[in-house]
C-alpha cells in the first residue's frame, strides 16, 4: 500500500512533476488516437457519493479513451453506503475489482480514509468544500495553454469565494508560481476565508478584495467566475439573495482586456450570460476538453503507463 500514489491534492506533486503531468495531456491533445490502447484491460472504478456530470463522466471518458473499463456508482444511495458500510471498508472490496478509483464525497477527507486503506490508486474526485484536485490541474492546464506559461497574471475570482472548493484549490496551486495577482470579488457575506488570505499575508502574495466586478475588468488577464452554491447554503433565503449577486454580460465585457479569458468550473446556473458563449474570450468550454486531457494523463501517471520520454522524473515512490 505504501508504494502506490495518490491524488489527494494539487500540491501532492511538485510544480516540476506538474509541469511533466501537462506536457503528457497536450501530448495526448495533439495525438489521442496514440494513447487509444494505453489502459487495455485496466478499470478505472468512479466512487460518487455526491451528484456530479462533468467529472464523474470526464473520468469515465478519459478512461474509455485510453481504452480501459469502468464500473462504480453515482451516488451513495445506490452503493452499500446505504447500509452503513464504511469508506474504508468500500475501498478494500473496490481494490479487488478495480485498478484505480476515482472518489467524490460529501465530507472532507473521505477520499484520504480511502487512501489510506487502498491496493490501488485514490484520486479525490471532490470532498465536501474542501477540495476539488483534478478540477485545480483542469484550470492550470488550461491557464498554462491559452497564457503560455504560468505566472505573472492577475487573475479575478469572483463569486461564492467561501464555499468554493474549487476556488479554494486554484488559489493555494497557484502560490507557487511568481508575478500573480489575486483580485477577489464577492459580496461580503461569501468572501473568502481567512484562513486564505493569512497565507497570502504569510508568503508575501499580493490580493485585493473588492464587492463590484466593474471596477477591475480592465485589469484582469483571467476572470474566474463562480455558481452560487445552492447545496452549501444552510438556509433558503441567504441563497435566494445572493444567488444573482454577479451576471457576466456584454456591457461588462466592454470593459475587459482584448486578451482576457473567462474561466468557470461549471456547472453555470446564471452568473454568465448565454451572450457570452460566442466571446472568443469564453474558455469555459475549452476548460472541460482541457480536464479531459489532464484526467487522460494522471490516469496514465498513477498507473505508472506513460511513456518513458514522457515520464521522466514524473514518478517519485513513497
Amino acid at each position: 500500500m505504501n508504494n502506490l500514489r495518490h491524488m489527494m491534492n494539487p500540491l501532492d506533486f511538485s510544480v516540476e512533476e506538474l509541469e511533466a503531468l501537462f506536457d503528457v495531456a497536450n501530448d495526448i491533445e495533439n495525438n489521442m488516437s496514440a494513447y487509444s490502447h494505453k489502459c487495455d484491460g485496466k478499470i478505472l472504478a468512479t466512487c460518487f457519493y455526491e451528484p456530479s456530470t462533468r467529472t464523474r463522466l470526464s473520468f469515465e471518458t478519459a478512461m474509455l479513451r485510453l481504452g480501459g473499463k469502468t464500473l462504480g456508482f453515482a451516488d451513495a444511495g445506490s452503493s452499500s453506503a446505504a447500509k452503513g458500510e464504511s469508506v474504508a471498508d468500500t475501498i478494500r472490496v473496490i481494490s479487488c475489482f478495480a485498478d484505480i478509483c476515482a472518489m467524490r464525497h460529501p465530507k472532507e477527507g473521505a477520499p484520504m480514509v480511502a487512501a489510506s486503506n487502498s491496493l490501488i490508486p485514490v484520486i479525490n474526485a471532490g470532498d465536501g468544500g474542501h477540495q476539488h484536485p483534478t478540477q485545480t490541474l483542469t484550470d492550470l492546464l488550461t491557464i498554462r495553454s491559452l497564457y503560455g506559461k504560468l505566472g505573472d497574471f492577475t487573475i479575478g475570482l469572483c463569486g461564492d469565494l467561501k464555499f468554493g472548493r474549487t476556488v479554494h484549490s486554484l488559489i493555494n496551486a497557484l502560490t507557487r508560481y511568481t508575478g500573480i495577482h489575486f483580485i477577489f470579488i464577492s459580496p461580503k457575506e461569501l468572501k473568502v476565508p481567512d484562513y486564505i488570505t493569512e497565507m497570502l499575508d504569510s508568503k508575501g502574495l499580493t490580493y485585493e478584495e473588492v464587492i463590484k466586478l466593474e471596477d477591475v475588468m480592465p485589469r484582469l488577464d483571467f476572470l474566474y467566475m463562480t455558481r452560487v452554491q445552492k447545496e452549501r447554503f444552510f438556509n433558503e433565503e441567504d441563497y435566494i439573495r445572493l444567488k444573482n449577486f454577479y451576471i457576466l454580460d456584454k456591457a461588462k465585457m466592454e470593459l475587459a482586456k482584448e486578451k482576457m479569458f473567462i474561466l468557470h468550473p461549471l456547472p453555470r446556473v446564471n452568473e454568465i450570460s448565454v451572450e457570452i458563449d460566442s466571446d472568443p474570450r469564453a474558455a469555459y468550454f475549452k476548460q472541460v476538453q482541457y480536464g479531459l486531457y489532464v484526467r487522460m494523463a494522471l490516469i496514465l501517471t498513477l498507473l505508472d503507463m506513460t511513456d518513458a520520454h514522457m515520464n521522466e522524473g514524473l514518478l517519485r515512490t513513497f
